[in-house]
């Protein structure tokens, strides 16, 4: 990840995305870098429009927050019902204890 991180640093300071600078900013950061990688993510990278895939990564990423928000609406429903259950038990369980002590005491 952090290989790309460096890239999207360079394409944001509007550097060329080259094997050296990638690597200088890897190891400004303390990152050992692995020439096998670092040459394939700028083989990678020539071929990509980098302005182009963070704009189309932008609209997918909005996607999953609306379903975030919708599954705690789901999960209070449940914990009230569990909760109603909860209550019916315990209603149950206090006219048992009267019953019994009624019998206790005639």
């Amino acid at each position: 990840m952090e290989y790309v991180y460096a890239s999207l640093l360079l394409h944001y300071a509007k550097k060329p995305i080259t094997e050296e600078n990638v690597k200088k900013v890897l190891e400004a950061v303390g990152v050992s870098v692995d020439e096998v990688r670092l040459k394939a993510l700028v083989a990678a990278l020539k071929e990509i429009d980098i302005e182009e895939a963070i704009k189309s990564a932008a609209v997918p990423v909005a996607a999953p927050a609306a379903v975030a928000t919708a599954a705690p609406t789901a999960a209070p429903a449940a914990e009230e019902k569990k909760e109603e259950e909860k209550e019916k038990k315990e209603e149950a369980s206090e006219e048992e204890i009267a019953e019994g002590l009624a019998s206790l005491f005639g």
